[in-house]
């Protein structure tokens, strides 16, 4: 059975830190793409961070470069989400996401486009 279930989010002082985790049950017996999207209020969703679980490889919108960390932990069946720096307008809620049998280079276009299964979401409020 795969589920994607979400946690870690909270509230945070601007230039604070936060690390997300999603428990990805079911999605590492094989490559699958993962990632984390956002939506805040009265906006569209957006892609934050994808990975290939296949080769670990890693894409980033632009907004998070250098602020946001994935990673993956396989042991665990887990993914993270290390958010640095963080700043008033990444208040949103965080949502984990899978797109199963995806290959490596779908995983990119993902950011963009969405994927098929998600969590429920975890907030992330930043404020001072």
């Amino acid at each position: 059975q795969v589920q994607l279930m979400e946690s870690g989010g909270g509230s945070v002082q601007p230039g604070g830190s936060l690390r997300l985790s999603c428990a990805a049950d079911g999605y590492f017996y094989s490559a699958n793409c993962l990632g984390w999207f956002r939506q805040a209020p009265g906006k569209e969703r957006e892609g934050v961070a994808v990975i290939y679980t296949g080769s670990g490889r890693t894409y980033y919108a632009a907004d998070a470069k250098g602020r946001f960390t994935i990673s993956l932990d396989s042991a665990k069946s887990t993914m993270y989400l290390q958010l640095n720096s963080l700043k008033p307008e990444d208040t949103a809620m965080y949502y984990c996401a899978a797109a199963p049998g995806a290959t490596g280079d779908y995983c990119y276009l993902t950011l963009d486009y969405g994927m098929d299964d998600w969590g429920n979401g975890t907030l992330v409020t930043v404020s001072s």
